[in-house]
């Protein structure tokens, strides 16, 4: 049982309101005393396991800012407010790779950070997909990697793939 529920907040005050996240505190009391919690607000977002192939996987390679390094992914994004989360999978699946696939199926919703961080990805299977071109955001770059399923796990297993997301996919790939 929670010691502390948001049942308990007192106050709650916004500290930072950006493009991408927000950062509030809320001060929580009951019986057992006060305590505070610092939550980052995310719209969410999605990933996709994209597969050409039933024993293939599409990955990207990009550069991440925040790490100062390039991460080998599975394609990703960022829920625009009032956006579905397959709308968005479907247009980051096309911005990212440069492929639209016509079968999609929800596979997982996961929670990123839930110590901290309110974001919750949906995980989407792509197949039967054909090539339209990339439509990258201005800021983005990606390398298209196309990859037996089995190979990129082994790549996780090896170290070369430690995005958690990614993890999380291609290991629920393994299962079908």
């Amino acid at each position: 049982m929670a010691l502390y529920t948001r049942q308990d907040t007192e106050t709650s005050k916004r500290i930072y309101e950006g493009a991408i996240i927000n950062l509030r505190e809320d001060s929580l009391k009951n019986s057992h005393g006060t305590c505070t919690r610092a939550v980052v607000e995310h719209n969410g977002g999605v990933f996709i396991a994209c597969q050409p192939e039933p024993d293939k996987v599409i990955l990207i390679k990009q550069y991440r800012y925040s790490i100062d390094e390039e991460l080998i992914e599975l394609p990703a994004g960022r829920i625009e407010k009032g956006e579905e989360p397959l709308p968005c999978a479907q247009r980051e699946l096309i911005e990212e790779t440069g492929y639209k696939a016509e079968k999609w199926q929800e596979l997982s919703r996961m929670f990123t950070a839930p110590g901290f961080c309110d974001e919750l990805l949906y995980l989407y299977l792509a197949t039967d997909i054909t090539f339209v071109g990339k439509n990258l955001d201005h800021d983005e770059e990606t390398e298209v990697l196309i990859l037996p399923v089995k190979q990129a796990w082994q790549m996780v297993l090896d170290g070369k793939v430690r995005d958690a997301k990614t993890i999380a996919g291609l290991g629920m790939l393994r299962e079908f």
